[in-house]
C-alpha cells in the first residue's frame, strides 16, 4: 500500500455573486474564507463594523455566491480512493466537480466527506455554489407551518437552518449572513487510513496509576497499528497490533503525569501517535494530544440548605469555577488566528478565571481554542449549538442535528479541558416563557415529538444517545440552565442564568448576594469599551461629530434591548457622572460594571463554604469577548482591550481574598414609632482561600473619613485566624468603625489579611451608594513607574475611589488597574511596555464633578 496523500485545495479560489448574471469571478483574499472577507478584500463593501456599514451590506445575505478552484491531481493508482474532505462548508453548498454534482450540504457545523475516484482527472474544476440560508430558512419555516415558532434574538428563521445563530444578530452583535467554505478542504488519496482516533481514560481514585484505552478505527485495508505514547518527548510506551475496524490497545500507567486546571497543578499533555503499517511502510499517522485527569461534576444534597450542589470536582480537588462565557471572536471566523485565540485564552488565565463557556449560539470552535484552554489549564463547558428559541424536530432536520452531533463530539473528545457538555442555551427558559408542553415526568420520547416543544426530543433523546454513546465518561446536561426538570430559575438545584441585574427585576447589584444559585452560568453588566475602540468604529474616529454617548452611530454599537434606558439606571442609582467628556463617560460605565460583577463574584464566592457546603460552586461572566466593535456585556472588547471589570473579576478570584459588605440594622423601639429607632451599619468581613493550604492570618482594619481624608480608626479584629483550605470563611461583623454616630455614612473601611508580617489581600469598602460621597478632589494623587520599571506605584493623601492608569499605547499592558486608593498606602500595579519616557495618566470618580 502507498502513503495516504493529503493535497491542500487553497490555491486560485476565485467568487463571485451567482444569482448576478454580469458578476466576474474574481481573487479570494484569504483560504479558508466567506464572502463579507473576499468582498472586503476587493473594497466593493465598506467595512461592516464600521459606522452603520452593517445597514448598506445585508443584500449580501440574501444573494447567492461561487466559489470556483482549478486543482491538479495525480491519476488515481489501482486500488487507492480519491476523497474531497470538506471541513465546513456554510450553509446551503451544491458542490460541482468537472460538472458533475458530488454532493449537496445544508449543515454549517458537519464535515463532509465525498468519494470522487471516478470523477477526479489530472486537471479539476471545483464548483461550490451557496444559497441565501436566510431565504431557505423562510422557506423551510413555511413549509412547516404547524410547528409553533419563535425565538428571542434574530428571527425564526434561524430555527430551520443549522448554521451559526448569531449571524442573525444578537443583542450584542451584527446581522451579517455569510456564506463561503469556511474551513479547509483538501483532496485525499489513499488505500487505507485512520478515520478516528480517540481514547477511554480512567485515572483511579488514589490518583496512583491512569489506564488508557486507545481505539483507532481505519478505512480501507487492514495492516497493523502502532501505538506511541510520549510524554515531553520521551516515549512512555509503544504497542504494536493487527489493525481491525476498531483496533484497541490498552496502556497502564504508573504514577501518570496529571493534568489540572490552571492554579492547581501543570498541564502535561501525552501524544499519542496512531501510525498505520503495511510491513515497515507507514501509510497514515493520526497525533492527538491528551490529559490524564479525573473530572466529576458533584450533585449531591446539602448540608442546613436545600437542593443539591453544582461543581466540579477535578483529581478529588471541589473547584469554585470563576469565568467567563464565550461567544465568536468574529462575525468573520475564517480571519481568527491561531495566535488570537491564544491570546483570548491567555487573558482569561492571566484574569485568575478557571472555565470557559462555549455558548450554543456560535460554532464548535477551532481545535487552537481547545489546544489553548488544554495547554493554559482553563475549563471548558461545551454547549451544542442551539440558543434562545423552540427548534423544530422533523425528520430530516434530527437525521442532521445526530451527525452534526456525533462528528463534533468526535472531533472535541480528546482535549482534557472539556468537562462537561450541554444540550443548549436558555431553550427551556423560551419553553417557560411561552408556556410550551413539558412534562419532565413523561418520560416517553416519542411523544415528545407530538407537543409544541419537540425540540425536547433533541436535548434529553439526540444528544444524549451520542453523548452516552461517544463520551460516556463527561456529563451531559439536558440545557443551560438546567435544574432537573424544576424551574429553570430555582437556585437550589442546576445552574441558573441569573439576570435580575440588567434584565428581569433590574435588581441593584449590591443584592447580588439574594441572587445566588448552586452554579450561575450567566449573569452580567454592560459598559462602554475602551474610547480607542470607539474611535475605530466611528467613521471620522476622533473627529467625528457623532463622538459622544448618546450619538446614533454610539447608539448602532449596542444591540441590547433597552440599553439606554438600562446603563442610565444603573449608573444614576450609583454615582454622580455626566455624558462629557465621552472619555469620563466611558470610565463611569466601566466603573459600574466593574463593582457590579466584582459584587457579583465577591458575594457568591462567600457562599463556598466547604464540604457539603457548596451552595454555590461558580460565577461564568457574561462575557469575556466581543465579535465586533461594541458596547455591550463583555469584560475585555473585539480588540482584547480589557475593560476595568476583567481586574476587579481578577482581584476578586485571587487565591486568597477578602470580602466585606455593609448592612444598616434598624430596630424601633416599638412596633409604632418613626422616631425612637436605633440605627446601627455593620459590616461582615470574611476570607476567601481557593488554595490547597491551610492558612493562619490576621486580619486588620482601618477606616477614614472620606471627606477629611483622617484615618478613624486601626486595628487587628482577629490574630491567628485560621483559613481551611478551598472554602470561605467567616471572620468577623462589627459596626462600622466612627468616631461619633452618624458619620457612618462617610467611612471608607478597609480590611487586610496579613500573614507572617505581609499583606496577602486586600478589599476596601465603600458607603454606598457612591453618588452621596462628597468626594475629594486629591492633591497629592501620584502614579508613577517604579524604578525598575515593572510597576507603577499610586498614592493619595484622602480616599480616591477607582483610580485608573490609562495611556495611548497599546503596547503598555497592566497587570492591575481600577484601583482604590487610602491614605497611607502605595499601591503598586505591575506593568510592561513602559519607560520613564511613558505618558501614563489617572483617571478617578469625582475628577470632573
Amino acid at each position: 500500500m502507498a502513503p495516504r496523500q493529503v493535497i491542500p485545495i487553497d490555491k486560485n479560489w476565485e467568487f463571485r455573486q451567482a444569482n448576478k448574471e454580469d458578476s466576474k469571478f474574481l481573487p479570494v483574499g484569504q483560504f479558508p474564507t466567506n464572502v463579507h472577507l473576499d468582498l472586503l478584500h476587493h473594497g466593493l463593501i465598506p467595512d461592516p463594523f464600521i459606522g452603520k456599514n452593517e445597514l448598506d451590506v445585508q443584500w449580501i445575505g440574501e444573494a447567492q455566491w461561487a466559489y470556483r478552484t482549478c486543482f491538479s491531481a495525480k491519476s488515481i493508482p489501482e486500488g487507492s480512493k480519491a476523497v474531497l474532505a470538506f471541513d465546513g462548508l456554510d450553509t446551503f453548498a451544491t458542490v460541482v466537480l468537472n460538472g458533475t454534482t458530488i454532493l449537496e450540504t445544508d449543515n454549517m457545523f458537519t464535515p463532509e466527506r465525498v468519494d470522487v475516484t471516478s470523477t477526479v482527472k489530472e486537471e479539476n474544476e471545483l464548483v461550490i455554489t451557496f444559497d441565501s440560508a436566510y431565504l431557505k430558512g423562510w422557506n423551510l419555516v413555511e413549509q412547516h407551518p404547524d410547528h409553533k415558532w419563535g425565538c428571542w434574538n434574530g428571527d425564526s428563521s434561524r430555527l430551520a437552518v443549522r448554521k451559526a445563530q448569531y449571524h442573525w444578530g444578537w443583542d450584542w452583535g451584527p446581522a451579517l449572513l455569510t456564506c463561503g467554505p469556511w474551513r479547509p478542504i483538501n483532496l485525499e488519496i489513499y488505500e487505507s487510513r485512520i478515520s478516528d482516533l480517540h481514547f477511554d481514560i480512567t485515572v483511579e481514585k488514589s490518583l496512583k496509576t491512569a489506564d488508557v484505552v486507545a481505539h483507532a478505527s481505519v478505512e480501507g485495508k487492514s495492516g497493523q497499528i502502532r501505538f506511541d505514547i510520549s510524554l515531553d518527548g520521551k516515549s512512555v510506551a509503544t504497542e504494536t497490533v493487527d489493525a481491525t475496524e476498531d483496533t484497541q490497545v490498552s496502556f497502564h500507567i504508573s504514577s501518570p503525569q496529571l493534568w489540572y486546571p490552571i492554579r492547581y497543578g501543570k498541564q502535561p499533555l501525552y501524544h499519542v501517535v496512531a501510525t498505520l503499517l503495511d510491513g515497515d511502510t507507514e501509510i497514515d499517522t493520526v497525533t492527538k494530544r491528551i490529559g490524564l485527569r479525573r473530572a466529576e461534576l458533584v450533585q449531591r444534597p446539602l448540608k442546613d440548605q436545600p437542593g443539591t450542589s453544582f461543581f466540579f470536582e477535578v483529581n478529588n480537588i471541589p473547584l469554585y469555577c470563576g469565568g467567563s462565557d464565550w461567544i465568536p471572536a468574529d462575525n468573520f471566523i475564517p480571519r481568527i488566528t491561531p495566535e488570537r485565540y491564544r491570546d483570548w485564552v491567555k487573558l482569561v488565565a492571566d484574569g485568575n478565571q478557571f472555565m470557559i463557556r462555549v455558548w450554543g449560539g456560535g460554532i464548535y470552535e477551532e481545535q487552537a481554542f481547545y489546544d489553548a484552554c488544554d495547554e493554559y489549564g482553563i475549563l471548558v463547558w461545551q454547549d451544542f449549538m442551539f440558543g434562545c428559541g423552540n427548534y423544530p424536530a422533523w425528520p430530516e432536520m434530527l437525521k442532521s442535528i445526530k451527525r452534526e452531533a456525533e462528528e463534533n463530539v468526535k472531533l472535541l473528545r480528546h482535549h482534557p479541558s472539556i468537562v462537561i457538555w450541554a444540550g443548549n442555551n436558555e431553550d427551556y427558559q423560551y419553553q417557560e416563557s411561552e408556556g410550551l408542553t413539558y412534562d419532565f415526568e413523561n418520560k416517553d420520547a416519542e411523544s415528545w415529538l407530538k407537543t409544541d416543544f419537540p425540540a425536547r426530543y433533541i436535548y434529553e433523546k439526540v444528544l444524549a444517545d451520542v453523548c452516552k454513546a461517544l463520551i460516556p465518561s463527561t456529563y451531559y446536561h439536558f440545557g443551560s440552565p438546567w435544574g432537573a426538570g424544576r424551574d429553570t430559575h430555582d437556585p437550589t438545584v442546576g445552574d441558573i442564568h441569573q439576570w435580575n441585574v440588567w434584565h428581569g427585576t433590574q435588581e441593584k447589584y449590591q443584592n447580588f448576594d439574594k441572587l445566588v444559585g448552586r452554579f450561575v452560568s450567566e449573569f452580567g453588566m454592560e459598559a462602554f469599551p475602551n474610547v480607542k475602540t470607539i474611535d475605530a468604529f466611528l467613521p471620522l474616529g476622533k473627529d467625528d461629530p457623532d463622538r459622544y454617548p448618546q450619538s446614533s452611530t454610539v447608539d448602532f454599537h449596542n444591540k441590547a434591548d433597552g440599553h439606554e434606558r438600562r446603563i442610565a439606571l444603573y449608573l444614576v442609582e450609583n454615582m454622580r457622572y455626566g455624558p462629557d467628556p465621552l472619555e469620563q463617560f466611558v470610565y463611569s460605565t466601566q466603573l459600574m460594571q466593574a463593582e457590579c460583577l466584582a459584587s457579583a463574584y465577591r458575594l457568591w464566592k462567600r457562599q463556598w463554604k466547604g464540604p457539603g457546603r457548596e451552595y454555590c460552586g461558580g460565577a461564568l461572566v457574561w462575557q469575556i469577548n466581543d465579535c465586533w466593535p461594541v458596547t455591550s456585556w463583555s469584560i475585555a472588547d473585539y480588540y482584547l482591550r480589557p475593560k476595568m471589570a476583567y481586574f476587579t473579576v481578577k482581584r476578586e478570584m485571587a487565591p486568597v481574598s477578602i470580602g466585606i459588605t455593609r448592612r444598616e440594622h434598624r430596630h424601633p423601639k416599638d412596633k409604632y414609632t418613626r422616631v425612637n429607632i436605633e440605627v446601627k451599619t455593620r459590616i461582615e468581613i470574611w476570607g476567601s482561600n481557593l488554595t490547597l493550604e491551610d492558612l493562619t492570618v490576621d486580619c486588620v482594619v482601618k477606616a477614614w473619613d472620606v471627606e477629611t481624608g483622617k484615618e478613624t480608626y486601626s486595628g487587628k479584629v482577629s490574630e491567628k485566624l485560621a483559613l481551611p483550605e478551598n472554602r470561605s470563611t467567616e471572620i468577623v461583623a462589627i459596626d462600622v468603625p466612627v468616631e461619633k454616630a452618624g458619620e457612618e455614612g462617610r467611612t471608607v473601611v478597609a480590611a487586610y489579611l496579613v500573614r507572617d508580617g505581609k499583606q496577602i489581600a486586600r478589599y476596601v469598602n465603600w458607603p454606598e451608594p457612591l453618588k452621596y460621597l462628597h468626594l475629594q478632589k486629591p492633591k497629592e494623587l501620584t502614579a508613577v513607574l517604579a524604578e525598575d520599571e515593572t510597576a507603577v506605584e499610586i498614592s493619595a493623601e484622602v480616599p480616591v475611589k477607582g483610580v485608573v492608569v490609562e495611556s495611548e499605547d497599546d503596547n503598555i499592558k497592566f497587570d492591575d488597574n481600577l484601583v482604590d486608593i487610602v491614605p497611607g498606602e502605595v499601591v503598586r500595579i505591575g506593568v510592561t511596555g513602559a519607560t520613564k519616557e511613558s505618558n501614563l495618566e489617572t483617571r478617578f470618580l469625582g475628577m470632573l464633578n
